[in-house]
């Protein structure tokens, strides 16, 4: 299996893209790599660790696409970015998947005009994986659509249904539809109609209507639009950013507060490993003809080492090839 990862994309390209894919590269012998960016550069931060070199191909993307840029004008303009490079090689089958910690916007853009949507597929998904109680619990879409009609949610909850069983082997997934109530006729007009569409598909272990706090214990898949997905992702990485600052501000305040947390150091690091959200890798973008994962900006090797985890799980469990058989044949209400 071979990956292609973004050595240029995020806040800390290329040190801990480089690092995370020499990480990912000692820890299992099943893959080989193409880093694309800026060759020399690569080079460089290679030069600094002992690797398998007949795994690590080098692909020289000489341009950058900067978080400020315009999607669309930055993959059309910069056709040597190393965001753009690597899925044209995923396109041409010179790799299994894309991993990229770069501009959620430019890869969502790429991946539609160069990938393609899935045949039947209305709009593709930005999916990530949050903790929970459970195994995780993906939000689906988180940000990729704003505005959805009834049947893009139903798609969105057949693929959402299909990775969580596929790649995090939860069987029958549950899956709950974001609205302001748990009641069957909570919601507007389109939840409504999105909730009788899900209530249709077979494939879906469909519990019903469920709130945001929901995401915590009683749903594996929550579906919302992208609006409404975006502020509950945020939102949960706000609140737990808010809980350890108060922790940290609790645990410094006096000589006994720090020799409690001395004594709780082993509980703590293993509650921030539970609440991390980049434990689970990054959000895969469903319905594109391609696995491509989109890994957090600020994303550093260890991060990258679980992306490229995530990213064999979904090529050797077929997620793009299970959505294309499963998909529902829909039409779309204007």
């Amino acid at each position: 299996m071979k990956l292609i990862i973004d050595a240029f994309g995020g806040d800390n390209a290329p040190r801990e893209i480089v690092r995370g894919t020499v990480m990912a590269l000692r820890a299992r012998d099943d893959f080989s790599v193409i880093l694309t960016g800026r060759k020399d550069r690569i080079e460089q931060e290679l030069a600094q660790y002992t690797y398998p070199r007949d795994r690590v191909e080098i692909v020289d993307a000489p341009e950058i696409i900067g978080m400020e840029e315009h999607p669309v004008e930055a993959i059309r303009k910069k056709k040597n970015s190393s965001l753009v490079v690597g899925q044209l090689l995923l396109k041409d089958k010179q790799g299994d998947a894309f991993i990229s910690c770069g501009s959620t916007g430019a890869i969502l853009a790429c991946a539609q005009l160069r990938l393609g949507r899935i045949k039947g597929i209305f709009r593709p998904a930005l999916a990530p994986i949050l903790p929970n109680r459970h195994k995780g619990v993906m939000l689906i879409d988180s940000g990729a659509n704003m505005d959805c009609k009834p049947a893009y949610l139903a798609q969105f909850a057949v693929m959402g249904s299909i990775y969580m069983e596929k790649v995090l082997e939860i069987a029958r997934p549950r899956v709950g539809l974001a609205n302001v109530g748990t009641e069957d006729t909570k919601g507007n007009e389109a939840t409504k109609e999105a909730f009788r569409l899900i209530k249709e598909q077979d494939l879906v272990n469909f519990i019903g209507n469920a709130e945001g706090r929901d995401l915590v214990d009683k749903v594996d898949v929550m579906v919302a639009d992208g609006f409404a997905g975006n502020l509950m992702l945020k939102a949960m990485e706000g609140f737990g950013s808010y809980i350890f600052s108060i922790m940290k501000k609790g645990f410094t305040a006096s000589l006994r507060m720090k020799l409690g947390a001395l004594l709780l150091k082993p509980a703590l690091k293993d509650l921030k490993r539970k609440l991390d959200a980049n434990a689970y890798g990054g959000a895969p973008l469903l319905g594109v003809e391609g696995v491509v994962i989109k890994a957090h900006g600020s994303s550093k090797g260890e991060n990258i080492v679980v992306a490229v985890d995530q990213a064999i799980k979904m090529v050797n469990a077929d997620i793009v090839g299970t959505i294309k058989q499963n998909i529902p044949v829909m039409t779309v209400q204007e």
